[in-house]
Order: structure tokens, then sequence, then C-alpha cells
């Protein structure tokens, strides 16, 4: 039968080069990233410092989403740790971006094809009239027709010759036609591209040698027909002309892109993340010190002060008792 391209509307069509696993981490990694940057750059960012947590969070998603789609935002980070963080969103961007727009290019360009009919079955069950179903007169297609499809109502197109089957495919005359599996297979391999097989074969026969009874050459014919069974060389002619392919391939449903393929990318992301933390807890350190340090200071200015007030009256009391002891 012909191939006909699809004509399905799909409004969700544009999220199929990615499976809706990877579409969920990639979500996850944004928040992650939001939260932690609003974590990192809430008491060094002037955009952040002003704002609420919840605002700050929004506008630490925004940050996130906008990095991550090659888009950008209006605002920077401050601190090392979250420039650490935005070369892991840049990563995220890089690769994704790019994954996404091959993926979904493969998906527009290449020419999909659906079928009417998945086989047999579907016939049977009225999915294409009958009239317009082709079938070879005077063939065994006719017979096995009557027999197990239409309980001997010849209803189908006939067609004369082979020719005359392609011509009435290629004039929409019928939708599709019974044909010997080999001759299927080489036809739609090698000649008419735009033709293919659905289904799997029926009506399965045997061909055989004609022979005169009781021919001296038939056990040698035998033999050696064996022999070349054997020798894998009937399975070699098999292979080169019925499974030999000079029509382009065409893929019938591209691949939507998985978390296996990304996750060297995430492992990756999960590395500077982890590191960007590091940077922030030991630059959190040097301040903790430093604010211990402050602390021990006005500990002893504070104790020295009070050892200044409280040393006066003492030397007065010790200027006055000095002369009565004279």
């Amino acid at each position: 039968m012909r191939k006909e391209s699809a004509t399905t509307i799909e409004l969700l069509s544009y999220l199929k080069p990615f499976s809706p696993n990877l579409w969920l981490m990639v979500l996850g990694a944004c928040v992650l990233a939001s939260i932690s940057l609003c974590l990192l750059e809430k008491h060094d960012n002037d955009s952040l410092q002003e704002r609420s947590i919840p605002s700050a969070g929004v506008m630490s998603l925004w940050y996130s989403i906008g990095t991550v789609m090659g888009y950008g935002v209006d605002y920077h980070v401050k601190t090392a740790a979250g420039r650490l963080l935005t070369i892991g969103l840049y990563l995220l961007c890089l690769v994704l971006v790019a994954s996404y727009t091959a993926n979904l290019a493969s998906d527009l360009t290449i020419k999909k094809s659906q079928s009417i009919i998945e086989g047999l079955d579907d016939i049977k069950k009225g999915k294409i009239s009958f009239n317009r179903i082709g079938i070879l007169s005077g063939s065994a297609h006719v017979d096995f027709y009557l027999r197990e499809v239409s309980n001997g109502n010849r209803n189908f197109y006939a067609i004369k010759n082979i020719q005359h089957l392609y011509d009435s495919l290629f004039l929409d005359t019928i939708d599709a036609a019974f044909i010997a599996m080999p001759t299927g297979q080489y036809v739609t391999n090698n000649i008419y591209c735009n033709l293919t097989i659905v289904g799997q074969g029926f009506n399965k026969g045997v061909i055989g040698i004609v022979t005169p009874k009781q021919w001296l050459y038939a056990k040698d014919l035998d033999v050696n027909i064996l022999a070349l069974r054997e020798a894998g060389v009937l399975e070699n002619l098999r292979v080169k002309w019925f499974e030999s392919r000079t029509c382009p391939a065409t893929e019938e449903e591209s691949t939507a892109m998985g978390i296996d393929s990304m996750s060297g990318l995430f492992l990756t992301f999960a590395i500077i993340w982890i590191l960007s933390l590091l940077v922030f807890l030991w630059k959190k350190r040097f301040i903790c010190k430093k604010c211990r340090c402050l602390l021990k200071l006005r500990k002893r200015l504070f104790f020295k002060g009070r050892i200044q007030r409280i040393s006066p009256p003492n030397n007065n009391q010790n200027s006055l008792s000095s002369p009565s002891n004279i």
C-alpha cells in the first residue's frame, strides 16, 4: 500500500525531543539551583538584599531558568560560589539547548509515515472499503480472500496484471493490494520507494520444481539443492534479491532523549553544585573566625574599660590615707 504522511496535530509535540523524566530532571536542577542561589547571594547581592525570601526565591528561579534556556537575566551574581554555580547552569544550557534543537529539527524534517491498516485483521474489520482492495485475478489470493475475508463475496477490485496493481495504487483507485511477499519486498525496497508492506505474511505456500516421473537425475537434484542450502548459497541469494535496499530508509518514529544519555551531564552539574556549597562554607568559615576575633577584642576592651573605671577611686583613697599615716 501507499505510504501516507502523518496529518495528526499534536499540541505538545515540541516536548517530544526529551522524555518526561528528562524534563522533570531539568526542572529539578533549576529549582535546586534557585534555592542554592538564594542562599548564596541573599546577603551579598544588591538585587536580593531588599527582597523578602519568597521574592528572592522567585528571582533566583528566574535566573536559573533563564540561564538554562540561554536567555539570560537582568542581574548578575556577586559571590564566588554563585559564579561557580552559574558555570554549572551554563554547562546545562550548552548541552541541553543543542540536544533539544537537534532532536526537534529531526522530528520536524523527517517525513513520518503511518498506515491506514496494520494487517489482515484490520481488513476483516472493514477499516478500508472492500472495493478498494486490489487482488490479482486468477491468483491464489482470490481463493484466500473469498475463504477468509469476504465469505465468498467477490467485492474486491480485480487486478488484470502486476503493473495494473501498481498503477491502481498510484492513481488512488485502491488503497491496498495482495501481493506475494518476496515480490513485495523487492519492489518496495528497490523500485517503488513510496510503497510499503503492511503486517505479516499470510496464506503461505510451497514452491517446488516440477520434474518428470522417475527422472534419472531426481536424486542428484535433491542432493545438490541440499548441498546449496547447507553451504548458505540459497540464503545468500535470498538476502541479495529480497533484502537488498536501494530506497532510502526512513525512520517511522524518533526516540526521545532520556536520562541515561544525559546522566553524565547532570552528574557534572551535581559536582559543581557541591563545590559551590563548599566555597560558600569556606568563606563563611573565615567570616566566623573574624567575628570571633572581634568578639574577643570587644570583650577585652570591655573589661579593660571596666577596670579603668574602677581603678581611679582606689587611687584617691590611697592618696587620702597617706597624710593621716604621716
